[in-house]
């Protein structure tokens, strides 16, 4: 068991490592693991425990983590969610918020990479709910051995491993694991695919069949992947951040414009899932009937025969200091005097103090959501508009991380 996480996990790579332990057995069997692997070498290793002070259990759970870790001598810390709105999904509020506060707390440990506990039981039953869902080839692939978002490398060294054969594992040792009643709650999603394919196992439709399928999928998703970076690479640009397409993308096998489309709205919108199929289509289609299209916080334009894809101006409402944060989630501006300043969008009055912004050959609409330096209601600096004042506009993602995050989207 401890070889097959050592290999998934590619040793030499990561120095520090997380680890999030629920206390379930699945990340409990995670953190002896990698606790073995530390003792012959491996890298240091934090662990972190998420309380969504959701069950009065949790709190007692994450306790008993502590003092698990603190027998194996690794560090550990509680972090407590306690901001949900009790409106909407859930479950999808609880994971995003977990991994916000997964990833701020390993910025805060200098750890990079984090190690989840999700099983090949786990991935089987996310194939099912996909397929539920009329997912196509990405969807059926399942769950990725390793991703990168909010800046941390997440992975998942146990999918291939059997749930039950990790509980055996912990059986032979002593080590004792909770088990969470929502486990077994069929009012969630998730426990009834699981359910369901306890059913379903007889006719053949079972975890194994269903990882096998996810598997072909992942090959299938690699070689469409690289059809659509040869694409994109022979038709697309950047320009001041915005993807712009050649006229021959309408030409394109409709998998590979689809993909093309849905990356760069992730791209520039910042959203953390794909548009809906049916919208993407409406979107593409109304461009190609040149005419402009919005969606997921992006505006599609046609041009020369072809498409534009920039923010939409609407939906930059960020305001941060011009030493701060990222602006709008990927901008950043330097320059002289910035006391007092912030970035703002540059929206059509701003636009309408720089007189040469038709030079920069953007379209209005993409100049104003271009990032903006103010003073109060001073428009100090716009250097995507034909203004730059000294000052300079940088994506923190460079022109090449669109091409190449193409085949991970």
């Amino acid at each position: 068991m401890l070889r097959t996480v050592i290999t998934a996990l590619a040793p030499g790579r990561i120095e520090r490592l997380g680890v999030a332990v629920s206390g379930g057995g699945d990340s409990v069997a995670l953190l002896h693991l990698l606790a073995a692997w530390r003792a012959e070498g491996g890298p240091d290793l934090a662990a972190v425990t998420v309380d969504h002070g959701l069950r009065a259990e949790a709190a007692v759970e994450a306790e008993a983590v502590a003092a698990a870790c603190a027998a194996l001598g690794v560090p550990h810390a509680v972090l407590r969610w306690q901001d949900w709105d009790r409106r909407g999904n859930l479950q999808d509020a609880a994971r995003r918020a977990r991994q916000r506060l997964i990833a701020e707390w390993a910025a805060g440990q200098g750890t990079h990479a984090v190690a989840l506990g999700h099983t090949a039981d786990d991935q089987a039953e996310t194939v099912l709910l996909r397929l539920a869902r009329g997912s196509g080839v990405d969807g059926l692939s399942g769950m990725a051995a390793e991703r990168s978002a909010e800046g941390v490398l997440w992975l998942r060294p146990l999918l291939g491993a059997r749930r039950e054969t990790l509980r055996d594992w912990l059986r032979v040792r002593g080590i004792s694991w909770a088990e969470d009643p929502s486990n077994d709650d069929p009012r969630f999603d998730r426990v009834k695919a699981r359910q369901a394919l306890a059913a379903l196992a007889p006719l053949g439709l079972d975890a194994e069949g269903l990882l096998d399928t996810a598997a072909r999928m992942r090959m299938a998703r690699e070689a469409l992947a690289q059809a659509a970076l040869a694409a994109a690479r022979g038709l697309g640009r950047i320009d001041a951040g915005d993807v712009v397409l050649a006229a021959g993308f309408a030409g394109l096998p409709e998998e590979t414009r689809l993909r093309i489309g849905a990356h760069a709205l992730r791209w520039i919108g910042g959203g953390d899932y794909r548009p809906r199929l049916a919208a993407l289509r409406g979107a593409l289609a109304a461009v190609q009937a040149g005419k402009p299209a919005t969606l997921a916080g992006c505006l599609l334009l046609p041009e020369a025969g072809g498409l534009r894809v920039t923010r939409e101006p609407q939906a930059v409402v960020a305001t941060v200091a011009v030493s701060g944060e990222l602006w709008d989630g990927r901008w950043r501006l330097e320059g002289p005097e910035p006391e007092g300043c912030d970035i703002r969008a540059l929206g059509p009055a701003g636009l309408a103090l720089c007189p040469d912004w038709r030079e920069t050959g953007r379209p209005h609409a993409a100049l104003a959501a271009a990032p903006a330096v103010w003073r109060g209601a001073d428009l100090v600096a716009a250097p995507l508009a034909g203004r730059p004042a000294g000052w300079r506009a940088e994506l923190a993602c460079g022109d090449e991380d669109f091409f190449l995050s193409l085949i991970l989207d």
